[in-house]
């Protein structure tokens, strides 16, 4: 099944399927009832360092997608994933990678799209 990306902030919608927060930290101004979350996987995000290091700048993207990826082959991240693939497997419907940050092209969920979309 596809798998889209959506901004935590916008409406969910019966086309989203299974909605997925792949946000390490709960957003800001979104309350949990209000969130319909199927899944809030905070441990496949990005580490802390990682995150702080990154400040979401444009430039450093390649970078971050690169580090990040390393992340993901390791640890809780890497099992994290493995359920995430599983969820898109175990659910006959569209699949939504949420998250918060302001620039919809450089961020995780964009990378964990591109790993999804290739298995």
């Amino acid at each position: 099944m596809p798998v889209h990306l959506k901004r935590i902030y916008e409406d969910a919608k019966k086309d989203d399927g299974v909605r997925v927060l792949v946000d390490r930290i709960w957003p800001r101004g979104i309350k949990k009832e209000d969130a319909k979350l199927d899944y809030w996987m905070k441990e496949i995000g990005p580490s802390n360092e990682l995150r702080e290091w990154f400040e979401h700048d444009p430039e450093k993207y390649n970078q971050f997608k690169k580090k990040y990826k390393e992340e993901l082959e390791d640890g809780e991240q890497q099992e994290e994933l493995e359920k995430l693939k599983d969820i898109t497997k175990k659910h006959n419907k569209n699949l939504t990678l949420l998250f918060s940050a302001k620039d919809e092209k450089n961020n995780q969920a964009n990378v964990l799209k591109e790993i999804l979309d290739r298995q």
